[in-house]
């Protein structure tokens, strides 16, 4: 049997939040596919991700800039389609928790839920908005956002980064009606408990507390995810494999999304404290 490769051969695509995390495996892995990368975050060591793919014989450009801000976006696009001559991927993947992963609900401020949907949920439509007309000029394209499967269910994150990312989810399944018949997808990918920036914290107070070996014991797989298992999932919904799927929301979480146990809300205190006496005695 010979094996399915996905070949993005030519294809302009851009990845934000790609400095880091899922975003910096999500650009590996579509310049790897052939794709080529513009790879977009605030973060100027962003250069470094489009450094190392071209080391390594791939095509990719960087880009600073804010993912919430209509201006960037527009001009990211506008790079894209004049550098690789078109666009048929966007991964709208660029977003913040608000503050931490532990913080109450009734402690958190207004400009903290503005800005967490301005960068998690406006980010991504100003993707749509954007990137939609172009790809639809030229028959088409694929459009992933980055949800959660925080953004299912409860108990998986704080309220302000659950809340916007169900917000995601519902703007994936919209979109695809509004733009029916455009040649144009959109899905959304639903990460799990994955080792990144974003999560740190978590692993950083398991590993403080002795429990290093628990994370993620709360899904069937009983463990954490890699950027890289969600940027394969990103890529397969980019390409042609996945045709026929559009306004979907694909968790790839462990099984996690399957039950969502319920766990009793860590003490914040007690996290920061168990961090900072992590990186005193690393120190």
């Amino acid at each position: 049997m010979t094996g399915i490769t996905i070949n993005l051969e030519g294809t302009g695509a851009i990845v934000t939040g790609a400095a880091s995390g899922i975003g910096r495996a999500t650009a590996r892995v579509l310049a790897q596919a052939g794709a080529q990368v513009l790879a977009c975050d605030r973060a100027e060591s962003v250069a470094e991700v489009a450094e190392a793919i071209c080391a390594k014989g791939g095509v990719a450009r960087h880009r600073v800039m804010d993912a919430g801000s209509e201006p960037d976006v527009a001009a990211a696009v506008a790079e894209a389609v004049e550098t690789f001559g078109g666009l048929g991927v966007f991964h709208a993947n660029a977003g913040i928790t608000g503050g931490g992963l532990a913080i109450p609900m009734l402690e958190t401020s207004v400009e903290t839920w503005a800005e967490v949907l301005r960068v998690n949920l406006i980010g991504p439509f100003l993707a749509i908005k954007h990137a939609a007309p172009v790809m639809q000029a030229a028959g088409g394209g694929s459009i992933v956002l980055t949800a959660s499967v925080a953004g299912m269910r409860a108990n998986a994150g704080p309220a302000q980064y659950s809340a916007s990312k169900a917000g995601v989810i519902n703007l994936a399944q919209t979109a695809a009606y509004q733009l029916a018949e455009s040649g144009v997808r959109v899905n959304a990918v639903c990460p799990g408990l994955i080792e990144t920036e974003m999560t740190r914290p978590i692993y950083d107070y398991a590993k403080a507390t002795g429990a290093g070996n628990r994370v993620g014991q709360l899904n069937p797989m009983r463990r954490g995810g890699e950027p890289e298992e969600i940027a394969n999932a990103v890529l397969w919904l980019s390409s042609p494999l996945a045709s026929y799927v559009n306004g979907q929301a694909v968790p790839v979480c462990g099984g996690l999304s399957a039950g969502h146990p319920y766990t009793p809300r860590t003490d914040t205190a007690k996290l920061m404290a168990a961090i900072a006496e992590q990186k005193a005695a690393q120190d």
